[in-house]
């Protein structure tokens, strides 16, 4: 296993990604990576300052001759989404990531990569390094906990940064120019856990791993399995046909990522035994062949478990089934003015027995705010009819599409010059910053690209080889043509 990624070209750019995988940084824990990214400008004399949410921003003057040019900011996120399979011994707060070559990719062993947004990081860690690039006045933006919430640009104050452009290089496909994304909405749903004595019985435990999972937004339109859905689905059957009783639930861990694993113990009664098995057997013979070609790996185990002392009601159990049922999950409706785009969508990411209570946390999207809000609004009728509570915070908007971009036509004449091709001009069914930044400062014209990267979010990320040499070939050339003031 080839783990040299630093000897990687452009070294400048790999150097730093390694560099970076070194540094601990689930959202939410950025301390380490923030005091790498100081010190990192310290080292090399650039000015920097932590703001008061604790976003990063550093600054490097124009080269000699290219002080007329507009200003520019260099923006991507220090935090990455913490995600391992189950067998993989990792601690994220403490732990650096192994990243490893394979063919033409980089990966990580068991875990997220942090390719997102560790590769935007790094290239902007290598302009600011660099002692023959040739650009304007630039400032760089890392913001932090973009992933659980977009913090550092909520927090983020206007008349800090005086660019005129913004470069966000938080996109994951090369050759693709972002002009667009969906806005968010998260919904955090409670029911009252209704426990009585397990009494006697038989428990079970069952687990349901292997699936890809993957980002709730640009991974939503493949039509993976849910483990969430997959797991209530049993569970009614279980209820309906064998009288179990949940004990406990624990399925997924972050709201940005589709769920892949899903861990229940169930309580049934006395004689029930071969009927547990049976139903679980059919049931995953049933699923295993739906999903077959979108998840190969896909497993379910059923095994005896220690009896708990107390389990939820039949009818609680009934009842929680039918309102995860009810919450709709996956895409809901496809854009009428970009084809192929998802519009609208949301993702059931959580579903935990949490002391009195049973939580189910959401992440919705849409590129549409008044669909956003329906779609919130028909949950909430579920919610409603199932006599539970719901919470919607974190809202944050979409970026709307400026067609007549300059910075946009400017990027448009390199990319055909550098590659001889034509960059695709898409909208993205995720959250970047820009929609949220450019509130703050209105006269930014912004555009996001960035290297090709697969599966962000989950274990299977990985980011190709040869894509980052061609992002930092065309990043570089473009701070070369930035129009004059």
């Amino acid at each position: 296993m080839n783990k040299n990624i630093e000897q990687l070209e452009p070294k400048a750019v790999w150097a730093n990604f390694h560099a970076l995988t070194r540094q601990p940084r689930p959202s939410k824990h950025e301390e380490k990576v923030r005091a790498f990214l100081v010190s990192f400008a310290q080292k090399h004399h650039i000015e920097v300052l932590v703001d008061k949410t604790g976003n990063v921003i550093m600054r490097k003057p124009a080269t000699p001759g290219m002080e007329n040019r507009k200003g520019v900011i260099l923006q991507a996120h220090m935090d990455m989404v913490p995600q391992k399979n189950a067998d993989k011994q990792h601690d994220f707060l403490t732990d650096p990531i192994e990243a490893y070559v394979d063919g033409d990719w980089v990966k990580a062993d068991g875990t997220t990569l942090g390719a997102d947004n560790g590769m935007g990081v790094a290239a902007a860690l290598a302009v600011l390094e660099s002692d023959s690039l040739r650009h304007g006045p630039l400032e760089v933006l890392i913001t932090t906990d973009e992933e659980t919430g977009m913090t550092g640009a909520f927090g983020l104050e206007a008349g800090l940064l005086k660019g005129d452009i913004l470069l966000n290089l938080d996109s994951e496909t090369e050759g693709e120019l972002y002009v667009g994304c969906a806005g968010g909405l998260d919904a955090t749903i409670r029911m009252k856990a209704d426990y009585s004595a397990a009494g006697q019985g038989v428990a079970f435990r069952l687990s349901l791993t292997g699936l890809k999972g993957g980002h709730s937004g640009m991974d939503i339109i493949l039509g993976r399995g849910n483990a969430n859905k997959l797991m209530n689905r049993l569970l009614q059957r279980l209820v309906k046909e064998a009288g179990a009783r949940l004990a406990s639930i624990e399925g997924g861990s972050l709201r940005n990522a589709i769920p892949r694993e899903s861990f229940a113990t169930v309580v049934l009664p006395q004689g029930k035994e071969a009927s547990m098995e049976a139903i679980v057997k059919t049931f995953y013979e049933e699923t295993k062949a739906e999903l077959a070609l979108v998840e190969p790996d896909y497993a379910l185990k059923c095994e005896k478990a220690s009896m708990p002392e107390k389990a939820l009601t039949e009818a609680c159990t009934a009842g929680l089934c039918n309102l995860v049922y009810g919450i709709p999950d996956g895409v809901i409706r496809m854009s009428d003015s970009m084809p192929g785009l998802v519009e609208t969508s949301t993702n059931m990411a959580i579903v935990k027995t949490e002391g009195d209570d049973v939580v189910i946390s959401c992440l919705l999207r849409s590129s549409v705010d008044t669909a956003k809000y329906d779609l919130a609004a028909a949950m909430q009728a579920v919610v409603d009819l199932a006599g539970a509570s719901a919470e919607f915070t974190g809202a944050y908007p979409g970026w709307k599409p400026d067609m007549d971009s300059p910075i946009l036509k400017v990027m448009q004449e390199r990319y055909r010059a550098l590659f001889g091709s034509e960059a695709k001009v898409m909208a993205i069914h995720a959250g970047l910053e820009c929609g949220l930044l450019g509130g703050v400062y209105k006269n930014w014209d912004m555009i996001s690209f960035g290297p090709t990267i697969k599966h962000p979010h989950s274990p299977d990320e990985k980011v190709n080889i040869e894509s980052v040499g061609k992002f930092w070939k065309y990043l570089t050339d473009t701070l070369e043509h930035i129009p004059q003031k």
